[in-house]
């Protein structure tokens, strides 16, 4: 590219002057114009950082800068106040990227904020067979190690707006955080979904959930007949006064279709409760741990491909 025409193409990007743009594409090669825009883009990302942090603006200079939103605080480890329990949040997750960015660092502020120690596990299924919930959290609960003592089974789509709702260890049994009173979309009284807290204790009395229900729903309800055959009793918020506006719910079924197709016997068996399987047979392999942040917050991805046994289940593929 000859000088006339490398000058021209200078002044169709800059916007700028056209005097400058031709200046100093008479003094300086290309590359060294290339290299004083990196220098200038690292400058002012350095100055947008150093402004939002206040560090910027001297006293009696202009008008003070917003300061950037604080970090949540990291749980030191002899404060009292963080409390005992460490809570495994577990998140059955498939392709719901644009949830996951939210959902992510909104929880891990909203734990922080109630001084909760929490571990966010992101349970990604990779394999070609239809959407599992109730096995990833299987596999979620055996693969979250022993620095937790509780789980949350956690929708990725669904966030708390109420402060006011408790994710502390739930001793007593069971804790539906979604109630039926609180959900935006489900309200019969054996519901369990959305967000229930368990202790690991009490998960493992109940063998988990069952690994047949491929496809999307009814494994809660099937959970609700095994925790009442645990012996065990559902508790729920009190003193709640938001309703139906508790919480946000981030689907769009209109943008991402519930796999709700009935297959062959899957129509008679997803009424039925499974009283073999569980945390005892559930088949997988992780194929990647990594730990990551999303926007500051940390949490892990767990690459999980879960195995079918076809001669049980094969309704576990379209085919």
């Amino acid at each position: 590219m000859g000088p006339g025409r490398r000058r021209a193409a200078l002044r169709l990007r800059g916007g700028g002057s056209p005097q400058l743009l031709g200046l100093l594409a008479g003094k300086f090669s290309i590359f060294q114009l290339f290299f004083l825009a990196l220098l200038l883009g690292f400058a002012s990302l350095l100055w947008l950082q150093l402004s939002c942090s206040g560090e910027a603006a001297p006293p009696g200079r202009g008008a003070p800068r917003p300061p950037c939103p604080p970090e949540p605080p990291a749980p030191p480890a002899d404060d009292p106040s963080w409390g005992p329990h460490r809570l495994a949040l577990l998140v059955p997750f498939r392709e719901r990227f644009e949830e996951l960015l939210a959902f992510v660092p909104y929880m891990h502020r909203f734990l922080s904020k109630k001084r909760i120690r929490h571990h966010i596990l992101v349970l990604n299924q990779v394999d070609h067979f239809r959407f599992n919930r109730a096995s990833l959290i299987n596999v979620g609960f055996l693969e979250s190690g022993n620095d937790t003592d509780y789980i949350a089974m956690h929708d990725v789509d669904l966030l708390p707006l109420n402060e006011q709702l408790d994710y502390g260890f739930p001793e007593a049994g069971p804790f539906h955080v979604a109630s039926p009173e609180l959900h935006p979309l489900y309200h019969y009284k054996t519901y369990v979904g959305g967000i229930l807290l368990l202790t690991k204790q009490h998960y493992e009395m109940c063998n988990g959930m069952s690994n047949r229900f491929w496809g999307w729903g009814r494994e809660d309800d099937e959970f609700y007949r095994r925790i009442k055959g645990a012996g065990l009793q559902v508790h729920r918020p009190s003193g709640i006064t938001t309703g139906y506006e508790t919480f946000q719910h981030l689907h769009d079924p209109a943008w991402r279709k519930r796999d709700q197709k009935r297959i062959a016997a899957q129509k008679q068996e997803q009424f039925k409760v499974d009283r073999e399987g569980g945390l005892n047979n559930v088949r997988y392999r992780i194929e990647s741990r990594t730990a990551l942040t999303v926007a500051g917050a940390p949490c892990t991805v767990l690459n999980i491909l879960l195995d079918c046994d076809m001669s049980e289940t094969p309704w576990c593929t379209f085919g």
